[in-house]
């Protein structure tokens, strides 16, 4: 099976051809494959091999160079991401104050580990080592929410705030 046959299984005809127009803005345009990069994941959320190959062909950049891009940068992911990014605190202040329980928590009631995202790509969960906000121990954030002084009780509820 081809390249475009597996991108075509794997995203529907409207997001195949929203990543060929963002592809055409900027064909021709030296230096534009991270921009062209950043939009395609914006416009369907990540950036497998198949789209990858897509990018080098048509904006004629080696597939290597393209890959070499979206590995180096953790900004870009290649593995589908859910709808909501829930990150979990780690750092010193947010485990001492119970946030490897609150990571536990999540880690059972989403079903995933870090890294992952839920089968219905609701959610997906990461770790973190510091949030910038030690005074409200343990933190989490739900996309742009953060949630202070978090008890594992609370996560479900917290959780089913988001569609």
């Amino acid at each position: 099976m081809g390249v475009d046959q597996v991108a075509e299984q794997e995203f529907s005809q409207e997001e195949l051809a929203a990543v060929d127009r963002i592809i055409g803005h900027y064909q021709g345009k030296p230096g534009s494959l991270i921009p062209v990069l950043e939009e395609v994941q914006e416009a369907i959320g990540y950036l497998p091999k198949s789209i990858q190959t897509r990018i080098a062909q048509a904006m004629n950049v080696p597939l290597r160079e393209v890959h070499g891009v979206v590995s180096f940068y953790s900004f870009f992911t290649m593995a589908p991401r859910g709808r909501h990014t829930t990150r979990c605190c780690l750092g010193t202040a947010c485990y001492v104050r119970g946030g490897k329980h609150n990571m536990d928590k999540l880690k059972e009631v989403l079903q995933i580990e870090p890294g992952g995202t839920t089968e219905d790509r609701k959610f997906s969960l990461e770790t973190v080592r510091c949030l910038g906000a030690c005074g409200l121990a343990p933190v989490i954030t739900v996309d742009e929410d953060t949630y202070r002084q978090v008890k594992p009780s609370k996560l479900p509820e917290i959780l089913e705030q988001y569609e």
